[in-house]
């Protein structure tokens, strides 16, 4: 079949969960289809990394995306019914751009991954598949509730915001003619609104032989780690939950504990989290170096739907997983057996002393991950699982 493939960001390097995905995808679905790329990059210095994609793409469109806070996006998401959301990717060139592309070329279906790419998608007979890594607005409408009191006077604006997104984001489930979640729940949520809508559920996954070529090391301080990219915002938000209620009771209990918080983009606001007994580092090379050097991972995530690459990379590097029911959604992870699962401060600290004070029981919950991982999330499965939907979404 013949695809494009419109994306928010350049598929390399491999930084963000979005990009792993993309990218993971275009490697073992290029076997089987001839796929043209049409992705945004935020710097043009990011196309220097072209000739990593074209071995899986037949054809590479770039568009270059408007600065976040460009006083385009601002008066854009002003004056028209367009979130900001949307007004950052909304370019009446790109969708010239698109339409031009869809005339020259016979395309069997286009795959929009998330749903604020859209707009850019003329009016079309080429069937649309759209893909919802997380629900967006359920994660803004959480960052706006969350606001400190002193962000009361803008918080009626950023509603406003939330409200729009929510309506645009309904808006495009029903103009695609299939969808797909990261998760059962996302999938029973996006239903719930609208029965007639075909939703599958294609879960995210790793590269097992990549991450299991991690070395374990032997620990000299036991070390608690913290995975997540801070350009996503419930990774900002889990890091202070972390910090500020989790942590004084881990290191309470085990005095010489260490926090590594392992993220690129770290704001101010994180980095001075930085003491004696808390490292937060923005530039580790291989991230395979943090999760052999921790004795257990912490995802205390409280916000942000979809399943967390951060979760599947310590299950491929057998890495012992504490996690909310949240930072697991997706992942058919049961409390006890692959990782312990807990929600407040007190209990998440509670079942992160217990690994660190006993190896053996980190050991077997993190063996009976990686099996778990190894079966059912590897891109391959995950890959043939989307190539059955394609031919679906594909057929006229």
């Amino acid at each position: 079949m013949k695809i494009l493939m419109i994306t928010p960001y350049f598929p390399y390097p491999l930084v963000s969960g979005g990009q792993i995905r993309t990218y993971n995808l275009l490697k073992n679905l290029s076997q089987k289809h001839k796929i043209t790329l049409a992705s945004f990059v935020r710097d043009k210095k990011e196309t220097k990394y072209l000739n990593e994609l074209k071995p899986f793409c037949q054809k590479v469109i770039i568009f270059k995306r408007r600065k976040a806070w460009s006083p385009v996006n601002i008066l854009l998401s002003a004056i028209t019914p367009f979130p900001f959301l949307v007004s950052i990717y909304f370019d009446p060139f790109v969708k010239s751009q698109i339409k031009s592309e869809l005339e020259k070329e016979q395309y069997d279906l286009i795959h929009a991954e998330t749903f604020y790419v859209m707009p850019n998608i003329p009016k079309t007979n080429v069937p649309i598949f759209l893909v919802e890594q997380v629900i967006e607005y359920l994660v803004y409408q959480r960052f706006v509730e969350s606001l400190p009191p002193f962000a009361l006077p803008i918080k009626p604006f950023l509603f406003l915001d939330v409200a729009k997104i929510k309506w645009w984001e309904r808006h495009y489930w029903r103009k695609a003619k299939r969808l797909a979640a990261m998760s059962a729940d996302d999938q029973k949520f996006i239903r719930n609104f609208d029965q007639s809508l075909t939703v599958d559920v294609v879960a995210n996954g790793v590269d097992i032989e990549y991450f299991a070529k991690t070395k374990r090391q032997n620990f000299a301080q036991p070390t608690v780690l913290f995975v997540g990219n801070f350009k996503w915002l419930p990774n900002r938000d889990a890091t202070k939950f972390l910090v500020q209620e989790i942590w004084p009771k881990i290191s309470e209990k085990i005095k010489n504990a260490k926090l590594w918080i392992v993220g690129r983009n770290p704001p101010a606001d994180i980095s001075r989290f930085v003491s004696n007994d808390i490292q937060v580092d923005g530039h580790v090379k291989d991230i395979r170096t943090a999760y052999g050097k921790s004795n257990v991972i912490l995802a205390p995530i409280r916000n942000g739907r979809g399943t967390k690459y951060k979760i599947l990379e310590a299950m491929a590097t057998k890495t012992p997983i504490v996690a909310t029911e949240l930072a697991i959604e997706g992942i058919n992870i049961k409390n006890g057996h692959q990782a312990l699962i807990a929600e407040e401060a007190s209990t998440l600290a509670q079942e992160t002393v217990k690994i660190l004070k006993n190896a053996s029981l980190g050991k077997k919950l993190a063996e009976a991950a990686y099996l778990l991982v190894a079966r059912d999330y590897n891109w391959k499965k995950i890959s043939e699982s989307l190539d059955r939907i394609y031919k679906k979404v594909g057929s006229r």
